[in-house]
């Protein structure tokens, strides 16, 4: 749409024809039974690994797909030879030696140019001693590394009191169903079967068998690794002498958790690591193939491929709540009547998804509230989160609001207890737990991925308030939002912005809670307001676009750097000036003439960036649905603004 090149807003007209290309684009996607789920993907090592599972179970070679995943894996190699966590990432020491190994595995020569490569890039930095623990404990199974080389992570931790400093009820719900199978695994040292006999000895320098314990990680406190380091000496040498039969309840214990949480064909905690070990634990513990629930965990596996006409990846999980919630809200906003009547069935589908008879694992530290919430999965009954259940939320409400139905009200009601039971001591939300705030834990040689915890964070605190808002509570009438809003105003970082843990990053964190402030009707001359807004209108892109990478998650992060823009970005960028009563601001209209004017054809918008957050500095993610319904969502919400007497953003989000 070049011809509104000249115009600094851009017109109804054109904002119209955005809004219907957008919507016509979802509505052509959204599945038979109503719902939406786009791609998700990380970097390779999801891939990597499941070419890697395949080996270690000697399973029969499927060479199509072998060929198209090993494609997939030769893209995704940088000019420089290794891998990287995300798209303008450098490189990753453990993405790398995953991918090369999953390669050779696959048939690659390692005299190939690419492989070739890829090594002296490995080599030139260190070589696979460098990599991380998980990455540790993959090249054990082969028997490429020693156990020395590995974190000793005993089965015994199973029947640990919960007053003890490391227990189960103290890590996050990721940690946990990936710990949990992985403990059995550590304690009894199966060998790969890796018919094949391959093994990436030339990714080393030194001999492995002369490889100790992992080093402290940069984000690890000296005093408190050097303290758990002793500890993890004294298990080494303690562990032969552990009573055989309590080792064997603790296995039996271990083995109980994972059946419990099995979640059928969704597989444990839903997520591909957990599911992973979780086949290699009955396997050890001598189930057969034919095993159900053995047979259950190895097809939540397979559900994660995606395959294309040339290439396959494994996904690390499935989004179809979030990317659901968040469409219904995008069609909402556009206010076609065809959208409408999308996001009303989408939520119908929705509906049944309330988890309403499972008290999950979050009830350890919050005993007598009753379930509530909805899971980011198709099912993950035991694992609810807080940030899913809000955007249902308000997206139920909008419609309630809109034609005065009555049908999601116990839903709401219900969602709304749960998340207000959920709240952690220092005010803030997490994502699935409450006060899991034992900060200390990060410093085990285990979490060198700095990735144990779930504590509380700017972004699921806002959708709460935000929810909380939108529902009608206010300041004056909730302690529970007037404790997240205190919670807000200590968080701010001095520029302005808020940190992103589930997306990237400041951009994404400064939206959030710019739209919950302005819910929880904190006025917009509000300094906290006020300078989070000028925050995003200081870093804008010459092209109009806002964009933020996953190197702003680095430990020495001293402000924001440029990036390249993208559409979710820029969606959230104006959804936030939105919220903050800038409407009609130059950066809003430059904003929104990025986004029309970068539209593609087929109603889209192209991203190949990686804006959603896993773990930072470990983890990344690009949902393939960001750059389609977002910029939707915030195309809509201007233009319906700018159509209105009032400036004013009446929903939470």
């Amino acid at each position: 749409m070049t011809d509104i090149a000249t115009i600094v807003a851009p017109d109804r007209q054109h904002l119209d024809a955005s809004i219907a290309s957008a919507g016509r684009a979802l509505l052509d996607v959204q599945k038979p039974d109503h719902h939406w789920v786009f791609e998700l993907e990380a970097d390779v090592t999801i891939p990597s690994e499941y070419i890697l599972m395949r080996h270690y179970f000697a399973e029969p070679v499927d060479a199509v797909l072998e060929g198209k995943i090993a494609k997939y894996l030769r893209r995704m190699q940088k000019e420089n030879g290794g891998w990287s966590l995300f798209y303008g990432h450098e490189f990753d020491m453990s993405a790398s030696v995953k991918a090369y190994y999953a390669l050779k595995m696959a048939g690659d020569s390692p005299d190939a140019p690419h492989m070739k490569k890829a090594r002296e890039a490995m080599l030139a930095r260190g070589g696979a001693v460098k990599a991380n623990v998980f990455t540790r404990i993959m090249l054990a199974l082969f028997g490429q590394l020693e156990w020395k080389a590995v974190p000793v992570m005993p089965v015994e931790i199973m029947l640990l009191p919960r007053w003890f400093p490391f227990h189960l009820t103290r890590i996050s719900y990721w940690a946990r169903t990936v710990i949990v199978p992985l403990l059995v695994l550590m304690t009894l040292k199966p060998r790969a079967k890796n018919p094949l006999g391959i093994g990436v000895r030339e990714l080393f320098i030194e001999d492995p068998k002369t490889i100790g314990p992992t080093p402290k990680a940069a984000h690890q406190s000296q005093l408190w690794f050097t303290s758990f380091d002793i500890i993890d000496r004294v298990l080494r040498l303690a562990d032969p002498l552990f009573p055989k039969a309590t080792r064997k309840r603790a296995i039996r214990k271990a083995e109980e958790f994972v059946t419990e949480r099995l979640n059928g064909v969704d597989g444990l905690g839903a997520i591909f690591p957990a599911m992973v070990n979780s086949i290699m634990m009955y396997e050890v513990l001598g189930y057969p193939e034919s095993y159900p629930n053995r047979r259950l965990a190895r097809e939540s596996v397979e559900r994660l491929l995606v395959i294309k006409d040339d290439e396959a990846y494994c996904q690390p999980c499935v989004s179809p709540v979030w990317d659901t919630a968040l469409a219904a809200h995008a069609m909402i906003e556009s206010g076609r009547d065809t959208d409408i009547e999308a996001a009303k069935a989408a939520l119908d589908w929705l509906l049944p998804r309330q988890v309403l008879d499972v008290k999950g694992d979050w009830a350890d530290k919050r005993p007598d509230v009753r379930p509530g919430g909805w899971a980011f999965q198709y099912n993950n009954a035991h694992y609810p989160d807080l940030d899913d259940t809000a955007v249902v939320v308000m997206a139920m409400d909008r419609v309630r609001r809109m034609d005065g139905t009555t049908k999601y009200d116990e839903a709401i009601a219900r969602a709304k207890e749960w998340i207000l039971g959920l709240q952690s001591v220092d005010g803030g939300w997490a994502a699935f737990d409450a006060d899991n705030l034992e900060y200390y834990l990060n410093n085990i040689p285990f979490a060198d991925h700095g990735a144990l915890l779930d504590p509380p964070t700017d972004d699921v605190t806002a959708r709460c308030i935000s929810m909380l808002a939108q529902l009608g509570d206010t300041p004056q009438t909730s302690e529970p939002m007037r404790r997240g809003i205190d919670y807000l105003r200590k968080t701010q970082l001095a520029d302005g912005s808020w940190f992103g843990r589930w997306g990237i990053n400041y951009i994404y964190g400064t939206w959030s809670v710019l739209c919950a402030l302005n819910a929880a009707g904190v006025p917009h001359d509000d300094p906290m307001i006020a300078k989070a807004a000028d925050w995003l209108e200081a870093i804008q892109n010459e092209d109009g676009g806002w964009g933020e990478d996953g190197n702003s998650y680095k430990l020495d992060y001293k402000g924001y750097e440029p990036a390249a823009t993208t559409a979710s970005q820029t969606a959230w960028a104006t959804l936030a000036l939105m919220a903050a009563g800038r409407v009609d601001s130059s950066a809003t209209h430059k904003g929104m003439k990025n986004l029309v004017q970068s539209q593609g054809a087929d109603g889209f918008w192209q991203e190949p960036d990686y804006t959603g957050g896993g773990f930072p500095r470990v983890f990344y993610l690009r949902y393939h649905g960001y750059s389609k319904f977002f910029p939707l969502w915030a195309v809509a919400r201007y233009r319906n603004l700018r159509s209105s007497n009032s400036r004013f953003v009446a929903a939470g989000m």
